[in-house]
């Protein structure tokens, strides 16, 4: 190892090694240079030809990044390569500020190989010395890699410290110039940029200008900005780097960002998967890998946090406390815009809201100003008293409304001049077509701010009575069902409860908690908002009767609220078709890396009862009674028979067309002491869904009847026969868990087969 470098003053010239090299003056060769690019050619070209060695590299260091930096020539451009200040040979030399010899490199632990794998070249020998000015700080190193002729040596070492101490002055000064002019330019664009960001009232604009704007300035991967919504205690960005489009919305007091919103104080993490705080769940949804996380506060001009800035994997390395100032500079100087954006945000999604709100409204609503001008109307204003906003705004109500309405004009008035309200019960209200049309409308002032009238508001509903009466059976039932009641007049007398009998059908997804986790809030509600498009119409194509969702369930009616001949046959057509449209469904779900959805249907027909359910205010047209229960029940064992439609014997017996059933169990459910036999619906099924079917079904029969006769043997026999000709049949293995289990505890006497339902 070489003598250290003497640190208390500039490295000096060595010796003259004779006459026949006279030294170069390389200070005044470099005065005359133009740039720090020119600068670095001309000392690497004179040390690599003066030592005779293949390569160079001049490393100056960069103490706020506290790296090692150079530049590559690449055509008419550069590229810059910066390196950790400790890494390698290179890293060890300006860290202890001595030269280094280094002849057999791949056994020195100082040096870092990578480079080689990397870059394809081959480092045989080094030799690195440390560049100083004034003080004992080196300013760079200037390495020379593989000497052609032999080994490096101390002469060769004495020949770069004489290169190392003519330039270093000439480059000490072009470095600090360099960062001078680097930081002048960063503050101009900084100005610039903010100048621009916060005339920004767009919010998902801004943030996106935000983002791109920290993402170059922090020289990092990703960058997201999250802002606090008080109302939730929700952070929620409406955007990131590379992310597109999307909301994102956690607890403010969640994960690095919350900790960070909570505390109020920066937080720099070179290594994310280290830090107990760091959340990998969003790393697994979104497929990014984080490295290194910079997270600061935004706050107002008051000092209240309004949200955080966090930039994610900082190219190069870690950050930098030059990138934690300049994030924190440059929110604080844009926490005004986001908040003013955020602001203008919430005043138009309120005015969209309200907007959106009056034209999606079934009730025309019309407002005039303090002069009784028309001010506005709705969509379903137009539709009742046919007038068009676009050619009446603006006009005196007067003018608009027909001559037969002017006694409407009048109280209008009346409730814009006193202050008072005014509701008129089914009114004649003339349309601008001359129609009448019954409705009920209510007059009221609007008061500004102030306490001052200015204008009125006129809701108007229209009460036509076969509107009115569809519009109310619509709510009940399919609307459908509701206009063949009207069409036959007997609607009203359905508006009581009353007993009939109906065969009721029950839906109910498998696994639904699962699926639901693993996709996500947005990506389930879609998923059923496509499952029950397709099971509801296939309850209408049946003439069913939708009568309500339950989460992930599905209740319907048949024979219901009009009483038909075919109901069970009817529920029996809509569960095949279901699990036939179901199976079209999950192969397209499957195509697209989609899971698939499996479902159970239990059919019973039974006496219920029907009608309004509810109070004065709210009700629904239902069904209730044992007969409904045993149907929820049925899709309940579907789970434990893996069956997919089960109907009881009541509905069997109802049957008129011929089905492929199979008898699955004589069963005593929950709550209940009466055995029912149940069947299996085996309609849908193919030879690839189910093989050997008719083989299947006959071992099972057979199984059955030696199963309730106690002939337990006999019954193995059968269903491990079913099983040979297929072995998935879930039936026949459940038996012979049953028969086993009754061989050793054989069933009381008297018994008939019925098997006793633990579980809903």
């Amino acid at each position: 190892m070489n003598a250290p470098a003497d640190k208390r003053a500039p490295t000096k010239p060595p010796p003259k090694r004779g006459a026949k090299s006279k030294p170069i003056d390389i200070a005044s060769d470099l005065s005359r240079l133009g740039s720090f690019d020119e600068i670095l050619e001309y000392l690497i070209t004179h040390v690599t030809k003066t030592i005779q060695a293949d390569r160079g590299s001049l490393f100056l260091h960069d103490p706020v990044a506290h790296q090692l930096y150079t530049r590559v020539a690449l055509g008419n451009l550069s590229r810059e390569i910066r390196i950790d200040e400790q890494s390698g040979v290179a890293g060890w030399v300006f860290k202890n500020g001595e030269a280094a010899i280094v002849n057999d490199p791949y056994n020195d632990e100082r040096f870092n190989k990578e480079v080689d794998e990397r870059t394809g070249f081959k480092t045989d020998s080094l030799a690195c010395v440390p560049i100083f000015t004034f003080g004992e700080t080196p300013i760079g190193v200037l390495q020379v890699l593989n000497k052609t002729d032999s080994k490096f040596s101390e002469k060769d070492i004495d020949a770069i410290k004489l290169v190392a101490s003519q330039c270093a002055s000439t480059l000490n000064t072009y470095a600090l110039t360099e960062r001078m002019e680097t930081q002048k330019r960063r503050e101009a664009e900084f100005m610039t940029l903010v100048s621009k960001l916060t005339t920004e009232l767009d919010l998902s604009r801004l943030l996106n200008h935000v983002v791109d704007a920290a993402t170059e300035m922090l020289n990092c991967e990703r960058a997201t900005v999250f802002l606090n919504d008080e109302k939730t205690d929700e952070l929620f960005s409406m955007v990131g780097a590379g992310l597109g489009a999307l909301e994102i919305r956690l607890p403010n007091s969640a994960g690095i960002s919350g900790a960070v919103f909570q505390s109020g104080e920066n937080v720099n993490i070179p290594h994310a998967y280290a830090d107990l705080r760091f959340n990998p769940g969003f790393d697994k949804q979104t497929g990014f890998f984080t490295r290194s996380v910079l997270c600061v506060p935004i706050l107002n001009k008051h000092g209240k946090r309004i949200g955080v800035t966090q930039a994610l994997n900082k190219i190069g390395g870690s950050f930098t406390e030059e990138d934690e100032s300049r994030i924190q500079a440059f929110t604080a100087q844009i926490s005004v815009g986001l908040e003013n954006a955020k602001m203008f945000n919430d005043m138009q999604a309120v005015k969209n809201y309200n907007e959106a709100m009056l034209q999606s409204m079934s009730n025309g609503v019309i407002t005039v100003d303090e002069t009784g001008n028309l001010k506005s109307l709705n969509k379903s204003a137009e539709n009742i008293i046919k007038i068009m906003a676009e050619e009446n705004l603006g006009k005196p109500l007067a003018e608009i409304f027909d001559e037969k309405n002017q006694w409407l004009v009048e109280a209008i008035t009346k409730v814009r001049e006193t202050g008072a309200t005014e509701n008129l019960e089914d009114a004649n209200l003339y349309t601008g077509e001359g129609k009448l049309v019954s409705a009920n409308i209510a007059l009221q002032p609007m008061i500004s701010g102030e306490g001052d009238t200015i204008g009125a508001l006129m809701l108007v509903e229209d009460i036509s009575s076969e509107k009115r009466v569809r519009s109310t059976m619509s709510r009940y039932m399919d609307p459908q069902l509701a206009k063949q009641l009207l069409e036959e007049g007997d609607g009203q007398a359905m508006l009581g409860g009353q007993a009939a009998e109906a065969t009721v059908l029950f839906t109910d997804i498998r696994s639904f908690t699962t699926i639901a986790e693993s996709l996500g809030p947005q990506a389930t509600v879609s998923m059923l908002n496509e499952y029950f498009e397709i099971m509801v119409a296939c309850v209408t194509d049946a003439g069913g009767m939708l009568d309500k969702f339950i989460g992930d369930a599905l209740m319907a009616g048949f024979g219901v609220p009009l009483p038909t001949d075919d109901a069970p046959d009817a529920a029996v057509k809509s569960a095949i078709s279901m699990i036939s449209q179901l199976r079209v469904w999950n192969a397209a779900r499957i195509a697209v890396d989609k899971p698939a959805v499996n479902m159970g249907v239990g059919i019973n027909t039974d006496t219920v009862v029907t009608g309004n359910i509810g109070s004065s205010k709210r009700m629904d047209f239902t069904m209730i009674g044992d007969g409904v229960n045993l149907a929820a029940r049925l899709e309940g064992s579907c789970k434990t028979y893996g069956a997919q439609i089960i109907i009881s014997d009541y509905t069997k017996s109802k049957l008129k067309g011929i089905y492929a059933l199979r008898e699955l169990d004589k069963i005593v459910v929950k709550g209940k002491t009466e055995p029912v036999s149940i069947s299996e619906v085996l309609d849908f099924h193919d030879d690839e869904t189910f093989p050997a079917r008719m083989d299947v079904v006959g071992h099972f029969s057979e199984g059955l009847n030696h199963y309730r006769s106690t002939d337990f043997d006999a019954a193995i026999k059968s269903f491990s026969a079913a099983l040979e000709a297929n072995a998935n049949d879930v039936p026949s293995q459940l038996y012979i868990e049953r028969c086993n289990l009754f061989k050793d505890t054989p069933p009381p006497p008297g018994w008939n087969g019925e098997w006793v339902m633990t579980e809903k």
